[in-house]
């Protein structure tokens, strides 16, 4: 029996879209289930709605909830990681005292002062992750989608280098599907590809027929003065390769817009975005509990976008297909650093996920990119040597902090983020 469990199950809104893709294949319709969270009522909730997804499917999966993560991954083939260390309280810290020092953020889950102390109190958990997995499932795949991604599997491959680890994320689909619709050509007659890192990869090709789409594109944009109102419309016509993350996260991994009030305007950028989508899973959350404890049904919420569900559909059944996903850069972009995690197109089948290589990425993105992962590099390096000092030459790097800040308050900052975030950050790191 094919066995996937869920760390980190209690972020139930995706849990549940996940369960319903995962469960809606006929030949998954019978997996064993295996949650774990480290909050009871959370994973209590989880439970709840994993049952009531079988029931509205007809389906018969087994389904088991436990507190203690390494019962829940034995004898696994699939784990899907979803842990936001810290939950809530940590985001507000994330987003509070860098505004307080001037840094304005946005979503602050992948570079900047937020992704590098979400990076550094996460770390330590997907050290225990993977050494449980190792010991009880170490033929299993690790499924992240935790956030900073491109930290998360650049971490996993130095401390667990045996681990079958990938990164998932939906925004290359998201960006595709987004500018199909924006030209009026159906997503499901295209082609493309995309590569750099995650929430910065650059769609590098784009057709319909053997059509480049870009000039369509251009034209509308051409067209359109509101479009050019959006970060990333506004990098593409300056760098000429569309990013595949939304303008709210790309504002923050580059060091022109968010210390600029008129860029900020001119651009529509939404400071603070992530705190309100933060209560508002909070929120849903807790619909979603009162639902259950009324014993009502929740909806079944079905994403069909989402890798995980059809990652773990081709491996056992061995479809073929092609997504974009996150891994080690092992000779695939040759003007990146070897072993940072890239973002690659990969096939998926059932002997398991095969990166492409895509050879050298445009100067103009490489250059960006290299940025980027200049910081991911540093916390990575932070932990693995226990230096304090290295968190704040991260943050020194920082494309968004280096340019809205002082040398001297980047390190006050770090300072107090440190001392805020406290024992979830490793202790060697907590001067």
């Amino acid at each position: 029996m094919t066995t996937i469990a869920f760390v980190g199950a209690g972020s139930v809104v995706f849990t549940r879209q996940l369960l319903a893709d995962i469960l809606s294949f006929p030949e998954l319709a019978d997996v064993r289930i295996a949650l774990h969270d480290i909050d009871a009522a959370r994973l209590e909730t989880a439970a709840g709605i994993a049952r009531q997804a079988a029931e509205q499917l007809g389906v018969h999966p087994s389904i088991t909830a436990t507190l203690d993560r390494r019962t829940a991954l034995e004898g696994a083939q699939f784990v899907i990681n979803m842990i936001q260390v810290g939950g809530i309280a940590a985001t507000r810290t994330d987003f509070e005292i860098p505004a307080s020092f001037g840094v304005r953020q946005t979503i602050a889950d992948t570079l900047g002062v937020g992704g590098v102390f979400r990076a550094l109190r996460t770390f330590p958990v997907l050290r225990g992750i993977a050494e449980d997995m190792l010991a009880v499932c170490p033929d299993a795949w690790l499924l992240n989608y935790t956030n900073p991604m491109a930290m998360n599997v650049w971490w996993l491959s130095e401390v667990a280098p045996a681990l079958k680890a990938v990164g998932l994320c939906h925004s290359v689909y998201w960006t595709v599907a987004g500018l199909c619709d924006l030209v009026g050509v159906p997503l499901e007659e295209t082609d493309y590809r995309a590569a750099g890192v995650n929430h910065q990869a650059w769609l590098l090709r784009w057709e319909h027929r053997g059509e480049n789409l870009y000039r369509r594109l251009d034209e509308r944009i051409e067209a359109d003065p509101e479009l050019r109102r959006r970060v990333r419309v506004d990098m593409y016509r300056r760098l000429g390769y569309y990013p595949t993350e939304t303008s709210e996260h790309s504002s923050e991994y580059v060091p022109w817009y968010l210390h600029d009030e008129r860029e900020i305007a001119r651009l529509r950028i939404p400071v603070d975005a992530y705190i309100g989508i933060s209560e508002e899973n909070v929120a849903e959350y807790e619909q979603m509990r009162a639902t259950l404890a009324a014993g009502e049904v929740v909806p079944l919420e079905h994403s069909a976008t989402e890798y995980a569900p059809q990652v773990i559909h081709s491996m056992v059944t061995g479809s073929t297909r092609i997504i974009h996903a996150n891994v080690p850069n092992r000779d695939l972009i040759g003007n990146l650093p070897r072993g940072a995690a890239v973002e690659v197109p990969c096939t998926v089948d059932s002997l398991g996920i095969h990166p492409h290589r895509v050879g050298v990425l445009p100067p103009q993105c490489a250059a960006l990119n290299q940025a980027f992962l200049a910081v991911g590099e540093l916390t990575v390096r932070a932990a693995l040597e226990g230096d304090p000092r290295m968190v704040r030459q991260a943050v020194m790097m920082d494309p968004n902090a280096s340019a809205t800040l002082r040398v001297d308050d980047i390190w006050a900052l770090c300072d107090a983020m440190t001392k805020a975030h406290g024992d979830l950050l490793p202790e060697s790191l907590r001067a």
